[in-house]
């Protein structure tokens, strides 16, 4: 196809709508796959590029053009000058497009391993992943990888793009065997909505137009065809939730806790709980920077007040009463290593999460295996390992699952001596470890230890009411619990 037979067909697309709901989308895979050169191609397909940046691009070109006369659609992404000098993409970059019938907004990530954050930080609000992969190299280590780290942040809609299948002389065989490869791995995750389309990004194959004219052997959808009936990730349900980013207090009258809602919704009367202390109050006044709200959600920024005095400090949260986190100084976790130094069992880091800091052990239980899909036994997790692992604080957290709550289920990690992000996670659910059924010296009664929470519940219950003149309860520390257990051992 030439320049001008390209610039022809993109006069035959119907001009785009502005007023489309936006579907969040990234693009991901190992570097060289063909990522910016597919979102600037999905760009000049679909008229988004604007003619001073049109203009900017043949300027950028005139030297450069491929054998096809076709401008380089990366660099309508790649904006960074060390990103144009070494053509490789280091930061996130997002862009607007839209077509007639959907609006939506593409990050273009990373493909190197050293920049495996940046692609993290893209996944997290998106809800569809693009995965390329070169039809020549077939699935690598950092597909794998990305296509893992997009699972974890909640992506459950994966298109699998089989780039630049015109350099295999658009071989089906090649085609078939990537996407049955993928589906399979992807199966291994509990992933099963995979859409694999053959596409030559530079060409504009299968991405806006059709390209059934080199692939008569494929039926499928283009790209954009998917991306316009793809859904929106779900509303996540959880109650209210508030981290307090800071306490207002500009005069004796007034004081108000301030902070984005990072969950469910608040209006006046609503009672609450405040955490980790659990303090209880109802909700008086919802402020904003210029007026008083009748109620708040999840995204707004707002000042709470309360109708009682109550201690909030920076780094609480404020949540519904009948729907409130998890609360615990154990939780199980999944981990993205994004340093160098490995994450190793017993260390202390800060975790940090919404506006709280805390100091937490982390203790490595298994590592993913990204060529057979198996979790290992992992005592420590190296640079780019996913892994799971127990967390151990010395003070109380607050925590949902990531799966329920993306802002209150998802964290940090951070080196105490350096100050340098080491990891990103994701909570999986609260850990409740029972120490165990251990016996006495005499064998004739034993310790059952567990979280007081739990033991309050299962004491209200009729058994334990019957023979409550039988059962000595101790109320301790889990430090001294788990000695005393160890000792009875």
């Amino acid at each position: 196809m030439t320049a001008n037979a390209d610039i022809a067909a993109r006069s035959e697309i119907e001009p785009a709508a502005r007023n489309a709901r936006p579907l969040r989308l990234i693009t991901c895979g190992s570097v060289d796959d063909g990522k910016s050169t597919l979102i600037g191609r999905l760009l000049w397909d679909t008229k988004a590029v604007k003619d001073d940046q049109a203009d900017a691009l043949e300027r950028d070109n005139r030297n450069q053009q491929n054998e096809l006369g076709l401008p380089d659609f990366a660099l309508l992404l790649d904006g960074l000058q060390a990103e144009r000098e070494q053509g490789i993409t280091i930061d996130v970059a997002y862009r607007y497009f839209s077509t007639g019938n959907r609006s939506f907004i593409v990050a273009d990530t990373p493909g190197h391993e050293q920049y495996t954050r940046n692609m993290a930080t893209g996944a997290s609000t998106a809800d569809l992943a693009v995965l390329l992969v070169d039809a020549r190299a077939g699935l690598l280590e950092q597909t794998r990888r990305h296509a893992t780290i997009a699972m974890l942040m909640g992506i459950r809609q994966f298109v699998l793009a089989v780039n630049k299948i015109d350099l295999v002389d658009y071989d089906q065989a090649r085609f078939d065997g990537i996407a049955s490869e993928f589906r399979r791995f992807a199966l291994s995750l509990g992933v099963t909505d995979v859409t694999a389309i053959p596409m030559s990004a530079l060409l504009g194959e299968n991405v806006v137009l059709s390209g059934a004219q080199s692939m008569p052997w494929y039926s499928g959808p283009t790209l954009v065809s998917v991306l316009e009936l793809a859904t929106q990730r779900s509303a996540q349900t959880v109650g209210f939730r508030l981290p307090v980013q800071r306490v207002s207090r500009p005069n004796e009258g007034f004081r108000g806790y301030q902070g984005t809602v990072a969950g469910g919704s608040v209006k006046p009367g609503d009672s609450v709980v405040v955490l980790p202390a659990g303090t209880v109050a109802n909700v008086k006044q919802i402020v904003t920077f210029d007026l008083v709200r009748n109620a708040a959600v999840a995204g707004d920024a707002i000042t709470l007040v309360l109708d009682r005095p109550v201690d909030v400090a920076r780094g609480d949260m404020i949540a519904s009463i009948d729907a409130a986190p998890s609360v615990g100084r154990a939780f199980e976790a999944k981990l993205v290593a994004l340093s160098a130094t490995p994450i190793v069992a017993g260390k202390r880091y800060w975790l940090k999460s919404s506006s709280r800091r805390q100091r937490v052990r982390v203790r490595p239980k298994s590592r993913l295996d990204l060529h057979t899909g198996l979790w290992d036994e992992a005592e420590s997790l190296p640079l780019n390992a996913i892994g799971t692992v127990h967390l151990d604080f010395d003070e109380d957290a607050m925590f949902d699952a990531y799966e329920t709550n993306r802002n209150t289920g998802a964290f940090i990690l951070i080196d105490a001596e350096t100050n340098n992000t080491v990891a990103g996670g994701m909570i999986v659910e609260r850990r409740i470890d029972v120490g165990g059924i251990s016996g006495g010296s005499d064998r004739d009664h034993v310790v059952l230890s567990m979280p007081a929470d739990v033991a309050d519940r299962l004491m209200a219950g009729d058994l334990f009411n019957r023979l409550r003149d039988q059962i000595d309860v101790r109320r301790t520390g889990a430090a001294k619990a788990a000695t005393a257990l160890h000792d009875l051992d």
